[in-house]
């Protein structure tokens, strides 16, 4: 199934969006449906129970990855472009959500914050924050 890479931050839940949310829904029926061939977004919507124009706007973007197949015609549909377990939700939510740092100036690379030391210290020395 697809790979958990999140944690939870010290009891905290981290926050997803309803676009988050039905691209994992999305994503783990595909996934559970892997041997079926290409999948339409009328079959997956009616099982998730989730708006096909929604669905549309999240294929559109998740094609811009390679994460899907799209195959278009009467037996037209979706599937997964590589294993299920090759799928990571932090790879799934950057591509929904955008950057999942927890503060602005962990976007980048380079830390460019002014309190980059400060910053540096609280990762390196709290063992339950992962960096997305």
């Amino acid at each position: 199934m697809i790979l958990l890479d999140i944690k939870k931050r010290r009891g905290k839940n981290l926050k997803i969006s309803t676009k988050g949310r039905y691209a994992l829904r999305l994503l783990l029926d595909l996934a559970e449906h892997k041997n079926e061939g290409f999948i339409s977004l009328k079959e997956i919507s009616e099982r998730q129970s989730i708006s096909k124009l929604y669905l549309e706007q999240i294929v559109s973007l998740l094609n811009t990855s390679n994460i899907l197949r799209a195959n278009r015609g009467k037996q037209g549909g979706y599937m997964l472009a590589k294993e299920p377990e090759k799928c990571t939700v932090g790879q799934i939510l950057r591509l929904t959500e955008g950057n999942l740092a927890p503060v602005a100036c962990l976007e980048d690379e380079t830390n460019q914050c002014d309190r980059a030391a400060l910053v540096r210290f609280i990762l390196q020395n709290t063992a339950h924050v992962e960096r997305a």
